[in-house]
């Protein structure tokens, strides 16, 4: 008895010394008392929170949302891609979309969709009819529309729907794919590239790039425009067409590996990714691509069982109307835990001082942070996995909301008060 006692008074010590190292170093520090902090540690040993501030609050999460987008993901898609549906009528092949991404993408591996467009003997035809989009999502930036970092959505994207620029030694501007050479033109009156708004015409000034650096600069897409892409790259014609391919047998072609998608989108935070990976959950679960309907369906089938309701508006967190609270992030991570191989799910993640958006922080020896940012102007959250200096791992959720200060202040605290919960626990 006495033993159990011990035992019981050794954990609940260490559990308020976790709420107490938080809410003491939260109180000390400058740079967080100013703006609004919402922090959840969870031991999924134990099943006991061990610190909470703020947890039951909503905040932006920018990019943590696409942890919602890859749990969705997880729950209905296998371990290949969908890369298109498709019917043989006659001597035509009507194909359609499934929101895959992968196809001539540059940074994913080459999609099995190609060779099989590629070698098919009957004409070939694109629907777009099942897609029920807009091209950007709600509360997205218009004014982003030439950054890297907002593609436009569509039911089967191209080259990931970007222009690829990349200078040479000779500070030469050279663009991929090869179709929009004649869409360049040069002006001396734009700083850098910059597509005009409502037309892929790219202006340039003479030294848009430094030797070798690359820019990507998303593409003003059509239903024509991506049948028209994939002709030139098939060396073959594509048809258009708006044919409902709805109630009818559909064959599946399979594209690259799930993980493949999985880790790109969750390492370097790829917006475009997560944006289409709910539009193949929508695909998968026989629902038209549309965005909100796969949300809604994944809340209800899936996700039924968090703390505090999501308010979730798209699948990459470029939308400021997305507001989840830190304590539903850690039931999220809870469930991504119990679904995933943790050895799977750390390779997928970013880690800390070693790859993707945290290869620049908790830098070390030893690799102990596996997670998720997200990054807004005046907001900052993290969001995932920390393993102890005793080998113990917990979920944590740290939000930080409508920061003055600048951001790599509020990274450096988030930094130092993870990594001391690291060292001391």
């Amino acid at each position: 008895m006495r033993l159990v006692l011990f035992v019981l008074s050794i954990l609940t010590l260490s559990s308020c010394s976790v709420s107490h190292y938080v809410k003491r170093e939260l109180k000390n520090s400058p740079v967080l008392s100013g703006h609004q902090v919402g922090i959840a540690v969870y031991d999924p040993a134990r099943q006991k929170t061990l610190a909470s501030h703020q947890s039951d609050k909503y905040f932006t999460p920018a990019s943590n949302t696409k942890l919602f987008s890859f749990y969705a993901g997880l729950s209905v898609l296998g371990d290949s891609l969908p890369g298109l549906q498709y019917q043989v009528w006659g001597d035509s092949l009507v194909f359609r979309g499934t929101g895959d991404p992968s196809l001539l993408h540059p940074d994913l591996p080459m999609s099995a969709v190609y060779g099989f467009l590629r070698s098919r003997p009957e004409r070939l035809f694109f629907s777009p009819a099942n897609y029920q989009n807009e091209r950007f999502g709600p509360g997205w930036a218009w004014d982003d529309y030439t950054g890297y970092y907002q593609p436009e959505r569509s039911p089967l994207p191209v080259y990931g729907n970007m222009a690829r620029f990349v200078s040479d030694s000779t500070r030469l501007l050279y663009v991929g794919p090869r179709y929009w050479r004649d869409s360049l033109l040069t002006d001396t009156t734009v700083p850098g590239i910059r597509r005009d708004e409502d037309r892929n015409l790219f202006r340039h000034s003479l030294y848009a790039l430094p030797p070798g650096l690359e820019q990507d600069v998303p593409v003003r897409m059509s239903h024509q425009l991506t049948a028209d892409l994939l002709a030139v790259a098939l060396y073959r014609p594509v048809g258009l067409v708006n044919e409902s391919l709805e109630g009818q047998p559909l064959r599946t072609v399979y594209s690259i590996p799930s993980d493949s998608l999985y880790a790109r989108m969750m390492q370097v935070s790829d917006n475009m990714l997560a944006e289409q990976l709910m539009l193949l959950y929508a695909a998968a679960n026989r629902l038209p691509l549309n965005t909100e309907q796969a949300i809604e369906h994944a809340l209800e089938h899936h996700l039924n069982d968090l703390p505090d309701r999501p308010i979730w508006r798209d699948g990459s967190g470029l939308s400021r109307y997305n507001l989840f609270t830190p304590r539903t992030m850690v039931k999220l991570l809870e469930k991504i835990y119990q679904k995933v191989p943790r050895e799977r799910l750390f390779a997928l993640l970013a880690r800390g001082g070693k790859t993707g958006t945290l290869r620049n922080i908790f830098k070390g020896e030893e690799t102990f942070i596996f997670a998720k940012s997200g990054s807004l102007s005046n907001n900052y959250s993290l969001s995932g996995y920390l393993v102890t200096r005793k080998g113990k791992t917990l979920l944590f959720s740290f939000m930080n909301n409508n920061f003055t200060r600048t951001s790599s202040e509020v990274r450096k605290e988030v930094e130092r008060i993870l990594t001391g919960l690291h060292q001391r626990y």
